[in-house]
């Protein structure tokens, strides 16, 4: 059962990344205090000892002055609870300056554009968030992608807050792949034993065909591609179609080649359409906790 935290006002909601701190259902843990509705989200989460993982959070990452400006965002808050139950090593290992980006990262998937009031989200089945990817919304379950809502509606001058049970995890490039139905590529990654390494922190730029580029590829090619023999051959082409770094549309076209982690390197283009090699760029930006994907329509062969 949610426990609904009212205040006078529910105004702007804002914060790079609300990973909150404080459970309400927790007879262990002190309630978050209502401060008034003057009080930014920065103020509510410095101010309150349910915040402390939070607050180091968001001290590591840099983003304190930017919860104190107008956004509005609505931030779904983990515990710290929800925070002590990551893998061991997980949160120390995200406070250190060298992983200063996949905390941002990681902090901004909690952050949704717009002051939404519970009944808001609710109402939806999915929303987007600051970072790039949508959370899932479950009404039924009160949850949003998988995390149970454990109290709602703590409002600040720019921002509210839904507190929640878990620490949401961005997912990364083979999830997203798998997600959004790239059922061959997925299958190919697989067969190459490189499911691990696109998994693992990148980041990652990758150039995906889609199944209808691999269908387009001489009969028996990708058959023959994905017997055990063929191992390292897969991982040639697959590892021609990334390229390290994380790099958005705008960044890939401003180079007129790049370098794949296979080593060769990768020919960029605008004339007559976004043109990577002879394939054409058909969506850009599909944002991963890893990287960023951009569908192709042919496979990249070396």
């Amino acid at each position: 059962m949610i426990t609904k935290i009212k205040s006078k006002a529910l105004l702007l909601a804002v914060s790079f990344s609300l990973v909150a701190c404080g459970s309400d259902d927790d007879n262990d843990q002190p309630a978050p205090t209502l401060l008034t509705s003057e009080d930014t989200i920065a103020t509510t989460v410095s101010e309150n000892e349910s915040f402390s993982t939070l607050l180091a959070a968001v001290d590591a990452a840099d983003l304190v002055e930017t919860l104190d400006s107008e956004g509005p965002f609505t931030v779904f808050a983990p515990t710290d609870e929800a925070f002590a139950a990551l893998p061991e090593g997980t949160l120390d290992s995200l406070l250190l300056p060298e992983n200063k980006q996949k905390l941002i990262d990681i902090l901004l998937f909690h952050v949704v554009p717009g002051s939404l009031s519970s009944s808001d989200v609710l109402a939806q089945t999915s929303i987007a968030t600051v970072f790039g990817q949508n959370l899932a919304i479950d009404k039924d379950k009160v949850t949003v992608n998988g995390a149970s809502i454990v109290s709602t509606d703590i409002a600040a001058s720019n921002g509210t807050i839904h507190v929640i049970d878990s620490v949401l995890i961005p997912k990364d490039a083979v999830e997203v792949a798998s997600s959004a139905g790239f059922n061959t590529l997925v299958a190919a990654i697989e067969a190459a034993g490189l499911t691990e390494t696109l998994k693992g922190d990148g980041p990652f730029t990758i150039f995906a065909p889609t199944d209808d580029a691999f269908a387009a590829l001489p009969e028996g090619t990708l058959e023959s591609l994905l017997q055990p023999e063929n191992k390292q051959q897969l991982i040639d082409i697959l590892s021609y179609h990334v390229v390290s770094g994380s790099l958005k549309a705008e960044a890939v076209l401003a180079e007129s080649s790049l370098t794949s982690l296979e080593g060769s390197s990768i020919s960029i283009s605008s004339d007559g359409g976004a043109k990577v090699n002879e394939s054409s760029i058909t969506a850009t930006d599909v944002i991963a906790g890893n990287g960023v994907i951009h569908v192709i329509d042919k496979v990249l062969i070396p």
